[in-house]
């Protein structure tokens, strides 16, 4: 029996459960918790495995994380779910996805891509080398994302917004943090796109290095049913970036009925 991840919960309706990023926590979607249990629905926002008070999984990789969230969902007992996944969070949602479709109803993917990179091992290690040679020379979580969140987002970005990401990012374990890399290189369910079939909404960053406008676009070209939504001045952090629009957006999916998004 897998563990039940930890999560946060409020408000009632419809259950909108959120997966953060490899620098997240269930606190990352902190404004849109707030925003949807005001608006008449059930907001879960998880910790991943090995994040919060979430045991971590062996061995670390998206079968693994993809199980964790379909116990998760089966405990919540929800008849209608929309999954929202950000960076990392949103290929564990297309892991969800490709292994158990019948258990999402509308889908949000933000600031993601189907797969990592290129499948060549020297940019993926160059990658991991990158990102770790802060806690390889003996820095901390808080230090590591004192630099890098930073440079995640766009000159439109909330300076609010960007304090709680680098907050989260601080309490993130440094071993999760590295298993969390080393299992986003691993990472391809290109193939599985066109599979998608609910209505999908895709939220991509003018400025998001990680997963660019031009990878999310076509992204959804290969989804049947999606549409596609690009942030302007905002980078990879949309939703704490840009809280306001990030969640009228949101809302605005989440309230067509379901026979206009078919």
């Amino acid at each position: 029996m897998t563990n039940i991840p930890t999560f946060t919960t409020l408000g009632s309706g419809p259950t909108v459960l959120m997966l953060h990023g490899i620098g997240g926590g269930h606190l990352a979607f902190a404004p849109q918790v707030e925003t949807l249990a005001s608006s008449g629905y059930r907001a879960v926002a998880w910790d991943m495995p090995g994040y919060g008070h979430s045991a971590p999984i062996e061995p670390y990789n998206f079968k693994g994380l993809a199980q964790s969230c379909v116990t998760l969902i089966e405990s919540l007992q929800c008849a209608d779910l929309t999954l929202v996944g950000h960076s990392m969070g949103g290929m564990v949602a297309q892991e969800v996805m490709a292994r158990r479709p019948e258990l999402v109803n509308r889908l949000v993917l933000c600031g993601t891509s189907p797969s990592f990179g290129k499948p060549d091992g020297d940019w993926q290690r160059e990658f991991i080398a990158q990102r770790t040679a802060p806690l390889d020379a003996g820095k901390s979580m808080t230090e590591l994302a004192q630099v890098l969140v930073p440079q995640m987002v766009g000159p439109g970005s909330l300076p609010e917004g960007v304090r709680l990401a680098t907050v989260c990012m601080s309490q993130v374990p440094a071993s999760t943090y590295r298993r969390a890399l080393e299992a986003i290189v691993t990472f391809d369910r290109r193939a599985n796109l066109t599979q998608i079939r609910v209505p999908t909404l895709m939220i991509a960053g003018e400025h998001d290095r990680n997963a660019p406008p031009a990878v999310m676009r076509k992204m959804a070209d290969a989804i049947p049913n999606s549409t596609y939504m690009e942030m302007r001045g905002i980078g990879h952090l949309q939703n704490l970036e840009a809280p306001d629009d990030f969640d009228s957006m949101l809302l605005n999916f989440l309230a067509l009925p379901r026979e206009l998004l078919h």
